[in-house]
C-alpha cells in the first residue's frame, strides 16, 4: 500500500518563491519511488492550497481534509521550507503537536540553526571556530556604542539579521558612516542583528546528511563568487549571477579536507541535526577554517549544492529522501517528533 507523502513547500517568507522550486525537484526524486503518493501543497495566505486549487486542513495523527470532501491519512511529512517557517521550528512543533512523522530536523535545532546569534554561542562554547562576532537586542545609545567600537577594531564588517535565510537582511560596511543606517535594515528582518568581522575567504560547503548506515558529511564543493562581490539573494538565484560552483574545489590540502569534514561531523552532533543539513565554511587568506553557518533544509534548486554534493559523494536522492521518510516513521512508532 502506497504511503502518502506530504510535500510542503512555500511559507510566504522572503524564501517563498525558491522554495517552490526546490520542491518541484523534491516532488521530482520523490516520484520516482512506486511506493509514494504525493500531496503537494503551498502554504500561503495562511492556507494548505493544493494543486487542484483546493485547500487543506490538518487534524491530529496528520488527518489531511480538504474542501471538496477528501481526506487523507499522511504518513509522513517533507518540509521544503526555506527561512520562516521551515527552518525556524515552528513547522516542526506544528507537526508534532499534530502526531506527524516529518523528515528533517527536530524544532528546537531547526531555531538555533536559523539564529546567527544562537548558532554562534554554540559554536564559540563548543570551541569551533567562527569569525569575530557582537550582537545586538536593540539599537539603543549602548548599542550604538558597542556597534561603532566593533567597527573601528574590525574597520570591515556585515550587518546581518539574525534570523533570516539567503542573504536577506546582510550589508557589507566598509565606512562608519553607513554602519546605523545598515544596523536599522536589518532589525527590519530581525529583533536581534549580528556585526561580523568580514573574513576575506574561499566559500566552502558540505553535505551532511544520515543514511541508515551512519553519518555522511562529504567532502566540501565551492561557492566561487566574481570578485568583490558579496554572495545576495539576488547573485545565489538570479539567472545573470556570475557565481559558479563546484563539487571539486582546487588546491585543498588533505588537512584542510579533513579538518572540515571533522568540524562539521561535530557541529552536526552536538547541535542535534537529523537527516540534512548544509554546513558552510570559510577559508580564510591565513588559512583558518570557520563554520559560518548551518542550514537545516538546504536550497534544492537545480543550481543547489547539497543534492551536488550528495550525488557526487555516489548516493542518490530519491533512495536517500525514501530513506529520511522511512526513519522518520519508525521515530514516531517510538513517539519521537
Amino acid at each position: 500500500m502506497a504511503l502518502n507523502i506530504l510535500l510542503l513547500c512555500g511559507g510566504d517568507g522572503a524564501e517563498h518563491e525558491i522554495s517552490l522550486i526546490s520542491a518541484d525537484f523534491v516532488r521530482t526524486c520523490l516520484q520516482r519511488n512506486p511506493n509514494f503518493n504525493i500531496i503537494y501543497a503551498c502554504l500561503h495566505d495562511g492556507a494548505l492550497q493544493l494543486d487542484d486549487g483546493g485547500i487543506a486542513s490538518l487534524s491530529h495523527g496528520g488527518m489531511l481534509t480538504t474542501d471538496k470532501g477528501a481526506s487523507y491519512k499522511i504518513d509522513c511529512a517533507v518540509p521544503c521550507l526555506h527561512g520562516t517557517p521551515g527552518e525556524t521550528g515552528d513547522i516542526q512543533s506544528y507537526f508534532k503537536l499534530l502526531q506527524l512523522p516529518y523528515i528533517g530536523c527536530g524544532p528546537e535545532a531547526s531555531q538555533r540553526c536559523f539564529d546567527k546569534v544562537t548558532t554562534k554561542l554554540y559554536l564559540s562554547a563548543l570551541g569551533i571556530p567562527n569569525s569575530p562576532f557582537i550582537w545586538l537586542d536593540n539599537f539603543n545609545e549602548h548599542g550604538r556604542k558597542a556597534a561603532a567600537a566593533f567597527f573601528k577594531v574590525h574597520q570591515d564588517v556585515y550587518v546581518k539579521a539574525a534570523a533570516q535565510g539567503s542573504s536577506v537582511g546582510c550589508y557589507h560596511v566598509t565606512q562608519l558612516e553607513d554602519l546605523a543606517d545598515s544596523i536599522a535594515e536589518a532589525f527590519g528582518y530581525s529583533d536581534a542583528v549580528l556585526l561580523e568581522k568580514n573574513i576575506v575567504h574561499r566559500e566552502l560547503e558540505v553535505a551532511a546528511y544520515e543514511r541508515d548506515d551512519g553519518l555522511v558529511i562529504t567532502n566540501p564543493g565551492e561557492i566561487i563568487m566574481p570578485q568583490n562581490m558579496f554572495y545576495t539573494y539576488e547573485e545565489k538565484y538570479s539567472k545573470d549571477s556570475g557565481t559558479v560552483t563546484t563539487v571539486e574545489p582546487e588546491g585543498l590540502t588533505e588537512t584542510q579536507v579533513r579538518q572540515i569534514i571533522l568540524l562539521a561531523e561535530q557541529a552536526f552532533k552536538a547541535l542535534k541535526l537529523r537527516d540534512l543539513s548544509r554546513i558552510d565554511f570559510f577559508l580564510s587568506d591565513s588559512g583558518e577554517i570557520l563554520i559560518n553557518e548551518i542550514n537545516t533544509f538546504p536550497g534544492m534548486t537545480p543550481i543547489s549544492m547539497f543534492p551536488k554534493l550528495l550525488a557526487h559523494h555516489g548516493d542518490n536522492m530519491t533512495d536517500f529522501l525514501s530513506g529520511c521518510i522511512q526513519r522518520a516513521i519508525a521515530r514516531a512508532k517510538r513517539g519521537v517528533y
